[in-house]
């Protein structure tokens, strides 16, 4: 399994969130090496941000519309920032078992949760978690989003001071063109 490969596909899930004014964060949903759902970040323009429309429940949901039997357990499930405690449980009780992310989430990731204290649903889950897969380049899209006056969303806050703060060499058209 090619995890650059398919970073690279949740990527362009982020950068199409992004282009339509929405907090850039995609992700893809893998078994095998086809890409089986995906989702971007909605819900973020505005006065008033949807706090549940995120990238990770979006592909979650676009999953459940596959209506057909799929070994869970084999799916790999790779999002452009570090998935929120809500996502991660989400993903958990979807039976997925292998996490690959670009960015950590210093203000609400959730990858750090130790398991071994939750109930007994969560607390016996295995999974693997892949972090800074393709970092920069989720850096860049962020970077891109905090930079412009009009994104509001997240505007001030520790993750935008610790994206914004970021060294990268790639730009958002180094990324589109894959430098």
């Amino acid at each position: 399994m090619d995890d650059f490969y398919f970073m690279e596909k949740a990527l362009i899930q982020a950068q199409n969130a992004l282009s339509k004014g929405e907090f850039p964060v995609g992700c893809i949903i893998v078994l095998g090496d086809e890409v089986i759902a995906a989702g971007t970040r909605e819900g973020t323009k505005g006065e008033v941000a949807s706090e549940i429309d995120h990238a990770e429940i979006m592909a979650l949901k676009n999953l459940n519309r596959l209506r057909r039997s799929i070994p869970r357990n084999r799916l790999v499930f790779y999002s452009t920032l570090e998935p929120c405690l809500m996502c991660y449980g989400a993903i958990l009780l979807h039976g997925i078992r292998r996490i690959v992310y670009a960015y950590e989430d210093i203000m609400g990731g959730g990858m750090r949760c130790d398991l071994s204290n939750l109930t007994p649903l969560y607390r016996d889950i295995q999974v693997s978690i892949v972090p800074n897969t393709l970092r920069d380049r989720s850096v860049a899209l962020l970077k891109a989003y905090f930079e412009k006056p009009e994104n509001g969303y997240w505007r001030g806050s520790l993750l935008a001071k610790y994206t914004l703060s970021q060294s990268s060499n790639l730009t958002c058209s180094g990324l589109l063109q894959g430098t």
